[in-house]
């Protein structure tokens, strides 16, 4: 029976996971749908985009992947000190390429002056936001929520 991700992730045993993810409803993620006729291929296209933007960004090499018409096996390889070498600006600019960010942290890349305290906010969000960044949960939601909105977008 699967096991939720970090129920499974344990970076001291293995850097390396084999995650598989699938479509509900009987949905067709890419090939030829054999009962209405459509065709759902140029979404591997969105799916091996958004790999390739997701990788850019998290701490997290993507050694193989391969996409069905209703699921898609990934895997990928934590890199737990390529994270920790990251500078607090780097990790700033990172999450923001994938999600809004904060105001304070928006301040902090415009080298706005900052009190102690507000600093310290940052820091803790940084904190944060590095660990996210090189967490397969997190990693597994960009790509899955992306796919999915662009789907059901065009599904209707």
């Amino acid at each position: 029976m699967p096991k939720p991700r970090k129920a499974g992730v344990s970076l001291d045993a293995t850097p390396y996971y084999h995650c598989v993810s699938r479509c509900v409803r009987r949905a067709f993620l890419c090939g030829k749908d054999t009962q209405t006729g459509t065709s759902f291929e140029h979404r591997r296209g969105w799916i091996r985009d958004r790999i390739i933007i997701l990788a850019k960004q998290f701490a997290i090499d993507v050694c193989a992947y391969a996409v069905m018409h209703n699921h898609y096996h990934i895997v990928l390889h934590v890199d737990r000190d390529k994270a920790d070498a990251w500078e607090t600006r780097e990790v700033i600019q990172r999450w923001h390429s994938l999600f809004a960010g904060t105001p304070l942290t928006h301040r902090y890349l415009n080298n706005e002056p900052m009190t102690r305290a507000e600093l310290d906010a940052v820091r803790e969000q940084v904190s944060q936001w590095r660990a996210r960044l090189m967490d397969i949960s997190w990693f597994m939601r960009c790509l899955n929520e992306a796919i999915a909105r662009r789907a059901n977008q065009e599904d209707d």
